[in-house]
């Protein structure tokens, strides 16, 4: 469903999981490679999504996950940056898997945008792609502070990029 709808210029939102997803079919169908998250396959190729370096060796996972909000500078000129308005955002973690940093020169090499990092310079939080009308991925949860009346930057981008692509 992913590369559907990054070939056929769908508008995409991954949010968690579909983030990490999204780099793994980037991965396979364009960079070539046979990746994959080492949560599915631990003995993977090439380990494009990889386990948090905090979390090697940790046996009891209750209460071990990186969780609550995060600082996330946006890049400027990104769609990300157009939603948010803004350089700098907190939003909110459940996760325990990352992009793996040895591969995000040849991801970005290749056209994928990390338009969100967080502070540390080495988690990838935001992903997008600019040729594409909407194709969007946070590993944070926009969920958790999105509201009736209020959603989050990345829904609202998303609805209305649906309604426009139905015309």
């Amino acid at each position: 469903a992913i590369e559907f709808a990054r070939k056929n210029k769908i508008p995409f939102l991954g949010i968690c999981f579909g983030f990490q997803l999204a780099v793994v079919e980037y991965g396979r169908n364009v960079l070539g490679l046979e990746c994959h998250s080492t949560e599915i396959r631990p003995d993977v190729k090439h380990p494009i999504i990889t386990i948090l370096p905090e979390q090697y060796g940790v046996e009891q996972l209750g209460g071990t996950m990186r969780l609550g909000s995060q600082p996330i500078t946006i890049k400027e000129g990104t769609l990300a940056h157009s939603l948010y308005g803004k350089k700098k955002i907190y939003e909110r973690h459940r996760h325990r898997y990352e992009v793996n940093p040895e591969y995000i020169d040849e991801l970005e090499g290749k056209g994928l945008i990390f338009s969100g990092i967080a502070e540390d310079r080495i988690r990838m939080e935001i992903l997008e792609l600019p040729e594409h009308p909407y194709f969007i991925a946070s590993q944070f949860h926009p969920e958790f502070k999105s509201r009736p009346l209020k959603p989050a930057p990345l829904f609202y981008g998303f609805i209305k990029a649906s309604v426009e692509n139905k015309r």
